[in-house]
């Protein structure tokens, strides 16, 4: 590793995903899932939140090339059979523990390019629900949650393919990721806490304006989509049910809410690659019609993107719609990420899916059958895809028909 400082800065990462990310309190217990390869950051991580009280630190170690040997090789009722003990034990930690969670990112967005999408979907679908309960508590913020990254190999690989080796690549990567993550400021916890001041006033003010719907037009795109009465739009902190607040995504720069899914019209096209399940996606293209998406289509990996749409509960509707303007630093640094926490970070982003709960007032104690009567969307999966640019213009269109500019030529018109 020829990146300067790297230890020290790795070592300031790990603090800060866990002092600012998932905010450990005495008597917490983390859940972290990592790729083996990341090693030297999951001790960090473990040491530096049983620095800060953590109670029980467990690790859930993944292997690229092993998982990518599983979707090759193993039939697809084996590779979707889910173990009851492996159920409980997720029960356990969530329900009974509460336990925080730290996903840490950093698979080649291609790994699964060879399986069989049907198989990739099958076992997305069986996960999905085997662990239920785990995204309902993520959802709904009953536990604290921080997804981040790590430079892998494949994944550098994919980002910076012009560099000569994959040394060079991965330092390239470890680079982008301690920027965006304000590692490399004196205090990175203080500069979150700036950061987020600045997506808070935003999100402010659109709650205080509470739009009947957003009007987003772009080549390629004229999308009406409606907004949910009381709905909340929210930035980068979230706060559990302890009154303890974290950052979901590390890093962010989007302020987003839930659309009405019954009020959704028009075209939208993908302005950024999907990396989904290891399965590389390009040029989406999803048509709507009276609140449903009818067809969608992609110029690559248009198979596993139709199947997440039109083989899962709620797949035809949108859960999230987030603000993202042009000018942010992820998107100024004019890197495709191949990684949707990067690259919704770029640009403004819609999910296909579930909508978070926590995004319209008292959310978290409807009911699915309440949330949908509302307007939120239900479903077991949650597919971020990327269609902001430069050329995107949104209007806030007002419950008395008044039209306000929200993005003008990608960036904050207010």
């Amino acid at each position: 590793m020829a990146l300067p400082n790297f230890e020290e800065n790795l070592q300031k990462y790990a603090k800060l995903l866990v002092a600012k990310g998932i905010n450990v309190q005495p008597g917490d217990w983390v859940k972290m899932t990592i790729n083996v390869d990341q090693a030297p950051l999951a001790r960090f991580v473990v040491k530096e939140a049983y620095a800060l009280g953590a109670e029980k630190v467990i690790v859930v170690w993944h292997d690229d090339e092993i998982i990518k040997q599983n979707y090759l090789h193993q039939p697809e009722a084996i590779l979707t059979d889910i173990p009851d003990y492996k159920i409980a034990e997720t029960e356990d930690h969530v329900l009974n523990h509460k336990v925080s969670r730290l996903s840490i990112l950093s698979s080649d967005p291609g790994l699964l390019n060879e399986a069989d999408p049907a198989k990739v979907a099958a076992y997305q679908k069986a996960t999905s629900k085997a662990f239920r309960a785990q995204m309902v508590a993520t959802q709904n913020d009953d536990i604290k949650w921080t997804v981040a990254a790590a430079a892998g190999a494949g994944w550098a690989a994919a980002v910076f393919p012009d560099l000569k080796t994959s040394e060079a690549q991965v330092d390239a990567l470890w680079d982008q990721i301690f920027k965006t993550c304000r590692v490399y400021e004196e205090d990175p916890v203080a500069a979150w806490d700036k950061h987020k001041q600045t997506l808070d006033e935003k999100a402010a003010k659109l709650n205080e304006i509470q739009l009947d719907a957003l009007h987003y037009t772009a080549p390629g795109t004229d999308l009406t989509l409606g907004l949910p009465e009381n709905h909340i739009w929210a930035s980068g902190g979230s706060v559990d049910p302890k009154g303890v607040e974290f950052i979901a995504n590390m890093p962010t720069e989007e302020v987003f809410t839930a659309p009405d899914t019954h009020r959704m019209e028009g075209v939208v096209r993908s302005t950024k690659p999907l990396s989904y399940a290891g399965t590389l996606i390009e040029g989406i293209e999803v048509h709507f019609k009276d609140g449903k998406i009818v067809d969608i289509s992609a110029e690559k990996g248009e198979k596993a993107i139709r199947k997440v749409v039109f083989e899962n509960e709620g797949g035809t509707g949108l859960g999230e719609v987030a603000l993202v303007p042009d000018p942010s630093p992820i998107s100024q640094s004019g890197i495709t990420f191949y990684n949707t926490l990067f690259d919704e970070n770029a640009s403004n982003h819609l999910a296909i899916g579930a909508a978070y709960p926590t995004t319209i007032q008292g959310g978290t104690k409807m009911s699915e059958e309440e949330l949908l009567k509302h307007g939120m969307n239900t479903s077991p999966i949650h597919v971020d895809f990327m269609i902001g640019s430069a050329k995107m213009n949104i209007d806030g269109i007002k419950k008395d028909g008044t039209v306000m500019p929200v993005f003008r030529n990608g960036d904050w018109a207010f």
